[in-house]
């Protein structure tokens, strides 16, 4: 592919990921690796720089683009280099008009600007949208860090997690011996703080509430050591159903079990378990916008509408967490967003509701206090943006 090709390569599949952020279909990677399945000619380098110019322009855009040549052009404003390619050439796209050089619509949806200024201010915000790093947790059901840094010399530790490893970006994890040994998971680092302020220890009842495909099930697993009863609950069957071989790689198998659930009658299915957990995490349905990183369409997708639902359902589901912890027990909410009316708000309204809790402040290594939590986000930890809560009951 030409140069001017791969440009106008990113802005088709711009227009699907357009399309698709409208209408609540695919994700900008399932659309790129659609749109090359079907074009075996591009090698590797071009995939590869059609991929970064994607990005780029889902970086640039705060607000949702007209279509997929004005979201490249928003690239071309800032990069001569790139607006040079616009020269009309065979399978290139054509010049562009003094009009389409429009002012810049920010990083983010204007109607969520204030908000993510408040909580993370300005620099946090332009955080939000770097590129992320390839976090690895070390399974320590299997092996410990110490061992995987001698086989994985291109690895460091992370500066935070105590399992963690960083591998250079475009390593091809699931290629790597260690993945198929079960050694390790891809997991941010921030989530993997977010399992450690749980504070699961061996022997205990563990509950995670919401675990879709299992990520900080697994790394519950291995704080327990492998000894307790661990029960994954979603109700989302597809997520859940890929927990099942994810636990037999790391060998957790045995010790976990899966519930899925109705959403709006949870505890129909949890009965057994009101009052009995020594521990409950609720790693709540969000916004993401702490994993625009990683996803930085995904704020295209988030209206206000959608928004005040999912803050409803938090609300919802926080209860329903706090039905299953045992008196002495502990409740740690989590959300992968900045945003403080899921966070800080979130858990300052249970607590005004809910008689009988008090705050558990979990003590970890990364992150600031927010509220009765702590916040964590890329500007201020390296880490995708998180806030986490420990409760306590005390009857």
């Amino acid at each position: 592919m030409t140069p001017q090709a791969r440009v106008q390569a990113a802005i088709d599949i711009l227009d699907e990921v357009i399309t698709a952020a409208r209408g609540g279909g695919a994700a900008a990677d399932t659309i790129i690796a659609r749109y090359f399945k079907a074009r075996r000619y591009a090698g590797s380098k071009d995939r590869r720089a059609v991929r970064d110019h994607v990005y780029a322009a889902i970086r640039r855009a705060g607000e949702i683009p007209a279509d997929g040549r004005a979201a490249m052009i928003g690239v071309a404003r800032d990069r001569p280099e790139i607006a040079a390619l616009f020269d009309g050439s065979a399978h290139g796209p054509q010049p562009i008009e003094p009009g389409e050089l429009s002012a810049s619509s920010g990083l983010v949806p204007q109607w969520l600007e204030a908000r993510l200024c408040e909580s993370v201010g300005l620099d946090g915000v332009a955080a939000l949208l770097d590129r992320a790093p390839l976090d690895l947790r070390v399974n320590t059901l299997r092996t410990s860090r110490d061992a995987l840094l001698d086989r994985l010399p291109e690895a460091l530790p992370t500066p935070h997690a105590r399992n963690g490893l960083r591998l250079p970006e475009g390593t091809n994890v699931e290629a790597l011996d260690i993945w198929t040994e079960g050694l390790i998971e891809i997991q941010d680092e921030g989530s993997q703080l977010l399992a450690l302020a749980v504070g699961a220890g061996a022997g205990q009842t563990v509950v995670d509430l919401c675990a879709g495909a299992g990520g900080k099930t697994l790394a519950l697993a291995a704080e327990m050591g492998g000894q307790g009863r661990l029960i994954a609950c979603d109700a989302d069957r597809g997520r859940l159903s890929r927990l099942a071989p994810r636990a037999a790689r790391a060998g957790a198998a045995t010790m976990i079990e899966m519930r899925l659930l109705d959403g709006g009658r949870e505890l129909e299915a949890l009965g057994d378990l009101v009052g009995t957990a020594d521990a409950v995490l609720i790693d709540a349905p969000c916004s993401g916008t702490g994993t625009w990183r990683r996803n930085p369409e995904a704020r295209w997708r988030l209206t206000p509408e959608r928004l005040a639902k999912t803050v409803a359902l938090q609300a919802r589901l926080i209860e329903v967490g706090a039905a299953l912890v045992a008196p002495g027990g502990t409740l740690t909410y989590a959300v992968c967003s900045v945003l403080d009316e899921e966070g800080a708000a979130q858990v300052a309204a249970f607590l005004d509701r809910m008689d009988g809790w008090s705050v558990d402040r979990p003590s970890l290594p990364a992150g600031r206090s927010r509220g009765a939590g702590m916040m964590l986000d890329p500007a201020h930890d390296e880490t995708d943006g998180f806030f986490v809560a420990r409760l306590r009951r005390r009857c």
